[in-house]
């Protein structure tokens, strides 16, 4: 499979230079988290009394809400740096898409990052939801169906991971006027990545830097 090329829905040309430099600076932070030179920027006694009256994060991450994946620690972020939206699978309901939108409607944000993860439990479960005919119990099989939907079922293995994050984004960028719009102005980066449980660094498999 082209990763790169299975999004759904190009990419404008030439985001705005400060969403491109958004998008790199978040960036920057997971690449300190790396290599363990950490800012831990933004959180302090004066950034907490700064945010009192309001927010303006500048990169929304819509991501999966695995223990493992600490969003603000791998980018080394602070207080209102981030707009955070989690669930398991970060499968794309509507209160996740309204999360979204109100980012990027309400509060601006210039980045629109869906993160996945190594070894993510829901992804797992689906592919063997589609290999053994598996069923989880309770409310559980939601996640199994959003995620199947974007999965080879001749071969879920293939890529799983990379591969429902680009299917997400197409979700995203298909069922959300305000962010397609916003992306085709060049506003907003959208973006997709994979974190490594293991490295912990944020591979990016859609986007400026992929």
């Amino acid at each position: 499979m082209n990763l790169s090329a299975a999004t759904g829905s190009a990419a404008p040309a030439s985001p705005d230079p400060a969403a491109l430099q958004a998008f790199q600076d978040l960036l920057a932070g997971n690449r300190r988290f790396v290599e363990g030179d950490v800012q831990h920027p933004n959180q302090d006694e004066s950034r907490r009394r700064a945010l009192e009256s309001g927010q303006a994060p500048f990169a929304m991450v819509l991501g999966c809400s695995d223990s493992r994946v600490p969003v603000e620690l791998l980018f080394d972020q602070g207080l209102g740096d981030l707009f955070v939206a989690r669930n398991a699978g970060h499968v794309l309901g509507r209160s996740m898409q309204a999360s979204v939108e109100f980012a990027v409607e309400v509060l601006g944000v210039q980045v629109v990052l869906v993160l996945g993860h190594e070894s993510c439990g829901a992804v797992g479960a689906t592919v063997e939801a589609i290999q053994k005919g598996t069923t989880l119990p309770g409310e559980m099989p939601i996640l199994v169906d959003q995620v199947k939907e974007h999965l080879d079922p001749a071969d879920p293995t293939e890529q799983a991971v990379e591969t429902h994050v680009l299917g997400t984004l197409t979700d995203l960028r298909s069922r959300s006027l305000i962010v397609r719009e916003a992306e085709e102005k060049g506003s907003i980066v959208v973006a997709g990545a994979v974190y490594g449980l293991g490295d912990g660094g944020v591979r990016v498999i859609s986007g400026p830097e992929a």
